[in-house]
């Protein structure tokens, strides 16, 4: 297992996270398959449920034959109320209908409601093992209402006064039928009570009829015994003779005295005009009397002769004389006239005075009368009130009764309630929904493989890099088990920095190539002293993503500093590379490793040191170097062939493994690892062309076909290690 450097931040490395999931994709997608599979089999496997529902609206009902005023009575009832409503939702489960609904329909013969009788090995098993109640100790009937519980659902539409009835079932045609005969034993069960409530209502309310009739006679029987007794005797229907007689006396009194007052000033006015000599015209009393206007006609008649007769004759005449004379003895007869209707208005004044003193008599014998009769009405009122509220409740009861009666008949008491929706035989089951439950258990497979996978990269230590401030490291470790097993776990990631890779490879096409060609190469290559400069082979790595590339560097140690500067440049374009010191002079070693006596390669074959403490950190870039090592090369070189195992482990936790081997051959080269897909890289700073034509011959022919040239035509090892 490998870490990071102890007492380091660290981050976690989400395109490592990325990249390990798609580096093991058709892992997790065969194991998607492998599931999506298994529980499509599975649901193929399960009985279909089939699902139906049947809606009830809770409303209140009466027969046609109601009047308005019952009907809005009664929707003002509790039938609205959210209580009643889930009261309703409890008895559509109750006991009783439950069972009403298994005999109508004869559930308790289907295998369906009665599991327990055909109980599987499995649970025969834990009732032996006392790890599960014997179901058969239940009664039959008990053990279908469990099971008939279970496929049932009864709610209320939220909202609503819609109460829903859900039934689920392995046959479609119960699964409509059960909720309908629910339905129907529902509103049977509420009309019943509506009927059962209308027949106890009429047995009460017959003798209480009887009762109160009896009450109200002889109560009515005592109001009239009281009124006779005591003279209360009704006029109008409601007032009694004494206070009508009162009430009578006292209009006519009012009467009399105003006619007195009237009468009164009349008189006056007719004295006043007779004192002061005014004209009697203007009085009512006098020009309507017939003997007044005789006489001032006569006066008139006079009065015209005396005036033409004045045009003609002298004051003195006799016939003017005559005229005057009989003209005031025509005044006069008038004054006499007016003097008896004066009289006349006195006497009528006279008249209802004494009118008024015998009716203010009889209104204070009336008023005794009237009040001696008050007091007895309070007894009578009693007897009253006592017979018109037994009246009423007689009234009131023989009304509901006329009801009650009326509603006898089971089509005259609808139940408060109606169906709204009735349940269909289902087409499609309910469950199990195979394509969903596919789709679904394949995404969640995929998600718990992808989970899985960047865990173990997390717990690996592969998806974790220390924080820094421009370019991060890893050191990658490992445990070496038994038997040379060697497993090496990633370490630390770099920023990568985005690189333009250019193809400039010298690679073997075939095994069997004429050596001759290898002269032709030969030949081009000193034509462009940069085609296989450390810088094009840099880009030519970048851009083909190998994970290994073995340097062989045949003139020794200045090869040996060409792939410490090739490492440097693919370190700072951004690759996570690693050198592996594989040569006999530890070249490598003493140019990049802050002491040259770390723990290497040999130390791990020999199994001196932990594979986390032979990876350092390169002195003048970001790249790793696992050193040549402090022990015995010989010894180390007996474990050569765990040197595979090694770069494997390597492999997956960097971009690019360099390994360094010097001057070595084929033989040597297939001992690190058994595959082909590496890069071979011959390290050749000044190009020899027979050395070159002969290792390309020797690769090719082993089947490494991927073999590069790397050559500048004029580095040598001081002068890299100065430039380094």
């Amino acid at each position: 297992m490998s870490s990071v450097v102890r007492d380091q931040d660290v981050d976690i490395d989400l395109g490592q996270l990325v990249r390990a999931v798609w580096a093991r994709r058709l892992r997790i997608l065969t194991i998607t398959l492998v599931g999506a599979g298994i529980v499509f089999a599975g649901a193929k496997i399960i009985s279909p449920q089939y699902r139906s529902e049947t809606r009830i609206l809770i409303e209140p009902r009466a027969p046609a034959f109601a009047t308005t005023q019952q009907v809005n009575d009664a929707g003002a009832g509790p039938l609205m109320d959210e209580l009643n409503i889930a009261s309703q939702v409890q008895l559509l489960q109750s006991a009783d209908l439950l069972k009403k609904v298994i005999n109508d329909l004869k559930l308790y013969n289907l295998p369906e409601f009665d599991d327990a009788a055909n109980g599987s090995a499995m649970s025969s098993i834990l009732v032996k093992l006392h790890l599960k109640k014997n179901p058969m100790e239940n009664p039959p009937e008990e053990r279908v209402i469990d099971a008939f519980v279970e496929r049932l659902q009864v709610y209320q539409v939220p909202g609503s006064r819609v109460i829903g009835i859900n039934f689920t079932s392995k046959d479609p045609k119960l699964a409509a039928a059960i909720p309908n005969a629910m339905a129907n034993v529902y509103l049977s069960t509420q009309s019943s009570a509506k009927l059962d409530s209308n027949s106890e209502a009429t047995r009460w309310l017959e003798p209480e009829i009887e009762s109160l009739r009896r009450k109200v006679s002889e109560a009515e029987k005592k109001v009239a015994e009281y009124r006779t007794t005591h003279g209360l005797l009704q006029t109008n229907g409601t007032t009694t003779f004494p206070a009508q007689q009162l009430n009578d006396i006292s209009a006519e009194l009012t009467r009399v005295r105003s006619d007195k007052a009237n009468a009164e000033a009349r008189a006056q006015a007719v004295r006043n005009a007779l004192s002061s000599g005014e004209a009697f015209d203007t009085l009512p009393d006098i020009m309507s009397s017939q003997a007044i206007q005789r006489l001032k006609g006569t006066e008139s008649g006079l009065q015209s002769q005396i005036s033409d007769l004045q045009t003609s004759l002298l004051n003195s005449h006799p016939r003017l004389k005559s005229l005057r004379a009989q003209l005031a003895d025509i005044r006069g007869q008038i004054r006499q006239e007016t003097q008896k209707i004066l009289a006349s208005i006195e006497n009528e004044s006279k008249v209802a005075d004494l009118r008024a003193r015998e009716l203010e008599r009889q209104s204070e014998t009336a008023q005794a009368n009237s009040a001696r009769a008050g007091e007895d009405e309070v007894g009578l009122n009693a007897l009253e009130r006592e017979a018109n509220a037994q009246r009423q409740l007689l009234e009131t009861y023989l009304v509901r009764y006329r009801e009650a009666a009326s509603r006898a008949d089971s089509n005259s008491s609808p139940a408060d309630a109606r169906i709204v929706s009735r349940a269909i035989e289902p087409v499609d089951p309910y469950f199990p929904k195979v394509l969903p439950i596919v789709v679904v258990a394949a995404v969640a497979t995929l998600i718990l493989s992808a989970i899985v996978t960047m865990l173990a990269e997390l717990f690996s230590g592969r998806a974790l890099r220390p924080l820094g401030t421009s370019r991060e490291t890893i050191e990658a470790d490992t445990i070496i088990e038994e038997k040379d097993v060697l497993q090496a776990v990633p370490a630390v990631a770099t920023a990568r920095m985005p690189a333009q890779p250019s193809m400039l490879a010298l690679v073997a096409d075939d095994d069997e190539k004429d050596p001759t060609e290898g002269e032709e190469a030969a030949e081009v290559a000193p034509e462009d002293g940069n085609e296989f400069s450390v810088a094009s082979v840099a880009d030519y790595l970048t851009g083909s993503r190998a994970p290994l590339a073995i340097a062989i560097s045949p003139t020794g140690d200045n090869g040996s500093a060409a792939t410490v500067l090739l490492t440097r440049m693919l370190a700072d374009a951004g690759r996570r590379v690693i050198l592996v010191d594989m040569t006999g002079s530890g070249c490598p070693t003493e140019l990049m490793a802050e002491d040259e006596a770390a723990l290497g390669v040999t130390d791990l074959l020999c199994s001196a040191a932990a594979f986390g403490d032979t990876i350092h950190g390169d002195r003048l870039s970001d790249a790793h170097l696992i050193p040549q090592g402090r022990s015995d090369v010989r010894r180390a070189m007996r474990g050569v062939d765990r040197l595979s195992l090694l770069l494997d482990a390597l492999a997956a936790a960097y971009d690019l493994v360099v390994v360094e081997c010097g001057a070595a051959d084929v033989a040597g080269v297939s001992r690190l690892t058994h595959s082909r897909n590496v890069e071979i890289i011959l390290s050749l700073p000044q190009l020899e062309e027979t050395i070159f034509v002969a290792l390309m011959t020797e690769f090719q022919a082993a089947g490494y076909e991927r073999v590069v040239l790397m050559s500048d035509g004029q580095a040598d090892e001081q002068e890299f290690g100065r430039a380094a």
